[in-house]
């Protein structure tokens, strides 16, 4: 199992588009994933989930992997946030 906490920078934070590319790499990858912010866990692959945790722009989070591709899912999944969602 990995953790690795990561900042959202962007300023809308994960509202519906960046969620969308965030799920869709989630599910990119073998491994469970979540989604952690204040002590709520939801699963990585739900929009609904990560949509649920309401994270704005400035919000520090961590992501949680586990299974046999889980290195590669955080390392993608933070760059995907690094880089502002694509937008």
């Amino acid at each position: 199992m990995i953790v690795k906490e990561v900042t959202v920078e962007n300023q809308v934070g994960l509202h519906a588009r960046p969620a969308t590319f965030f799920i869709q790499k989630a599910n990119e990858y073998k491994c469970a994933i979540w989604v952690e912010k204040d002590e709520r866990r939801v699963n990585a692959k739900s929009l609904l989930g990560v949509l649920s945790l309401g994270i704005v722009g400035g919000t520090t989070i961590q992501l949680i992997a586990d299974g046999v591709d889980e290195a590669e899912a955080i390392d993608g999944l933070v760059r995907l946030i690094e880089f502002g969602f694509n937008e």
